[in-house]
């Protein structure tokens, strides 16, 4: 299951995005927002990271106007680890080393074609584990204040 949500600035890359999930028979549940009618993003990064973090969603995808601001507020949520991407290298890097479990675009940085890429790569690239393993728990031990 993957959870979805997007500000206005996102929303025409979320419903491609969805388009996309359908096609290949991917569960989703969208947080929202359901128009191009102006919101508040942080709200919506919150369910879509709070809705990961308790394990009730494989993975997020995000999308505001560049990414920026929905990772920095799904940043907040422990246990999530959301990243802005607008090129391939980043979507695949973002699973490869990072285990991100959120992905963040701006549908002003990036066409929809795009974003069904970026998720597509996003989805299917595996976390390579090893030496990157020993940073995320670094990462961990931050959330935890003890590095």
């Amino acid at each position: 299951m993957i959870a979805i949500g997007a500000d206005h600035g996102g929303f025409q890359i979320k419903e491609a995005v969805k388009a996309y999930l359908d096609s290949q028979n991917i569960a989703y549940q969208d947080f929202g927002t359901h128009s191009e009618e102006s919101v508040d993003y942080p709200p919506i990064a919150a369910k879509v990271a709070h809705a990961v973090a308790r394990g009730e969603c494989e993975k997020g995808i995000l999308c505001c106007g560049t990414g920026i601001g929905m990772s920095i507020a799904a940043n907040k949520v422990n246990g999530v680890r959301a990243s802005a991407c607008d090129n391939e290298f980043c979507a695949e890097m973002t699973r490869r080393d990072n285990n991100c479990n959120c992905l963040c675009m701006g549908g002003r940085v990036i066409d929809k074609e795009k974003a069904v890429e970026l998720t597509k790569i996003y989805l299917e690239t595996p976390f390579e584990g090893g030496r990157h393993q020993r940073r995320l728990d670094q990462i961990t031990a931050i959330e935890q204040d003890k590095l």
